[in-house]
């Protein structure tokens, strides 16, 4: 139904949460409500709730600054956007090709591994990209964190909500 922004009492981003997550916050008064989405749920009493569109913590929580987005099936999907680096389907059924396979010493990292189609990861087999006669539509790399966040508010849909707010890179 919604998501939303949550920031750290510093207003650092902090975490993407569903409306219902938010709720809760908002009852337990561990947040402030900066601004409002359009969307209202109605409660069961007939009563009506606006949602939150972006909320601060009361209180500042410290985090870990990672420096690097941590490899993933998930997040390779991510980063290629649901597509196939061989043949270029947009699908939410992939696989994740070893460009240098892992018989032949590649490794699982973000620079050796791509999005696959099923069709495309069989016919490549065990073999690199050259030897199958395969060409990648796109060299992969290690995303950085602000990629990463880009990549997820613009797929949660809530990317035009973060430049209103000033937050544009």
């Amino acid at each position: 139904m919604g998501y939303c922004i949550l920031l750290n009492a510093d207003y650092s981003f902090l975490n993407v949460v569903d409306w219902k997550r938010a709720l809760r916050l908002m009852v337990k008064n561990k947040v402030q409500v900066i601004k409002y989405s359009d969307r209202v749920v109605q409660g069961a009493e007939g009563f009506f709730l606006r949602l939150p569109a972006v909320m601060k913590l009361i209180k500042l929580i410290r985090t870990l600054y990672r420096s690097r987005v941590p490899f993933s099936k998930r997040n390779v999907l991510i980063r290629d956007g649901y597509t196939c680096a061989y043949c270029g389907r947009k699908t939410r059924r992939l696989t994740i090709d070893h460009i240098i396979p892992r018989s032949q010493g590649g490794k699982s990292t973000f620079e050796n591994c791509v999005a696959c189609c099923r069709a495309c990861n069989s016919r490549k087999g065990g073999r690199t990209p050259s030897q199958a006669k395969m060409f990648l539509k796109k060299k992969p790399c290690q995303p950085t964190i602000s990629e990463f966040l880009r990549l997820r508010m613009a797929r949660l849909g809530i990317d035009d909500l973060w430049h209103q707010l000033g937050f544009d890179s």
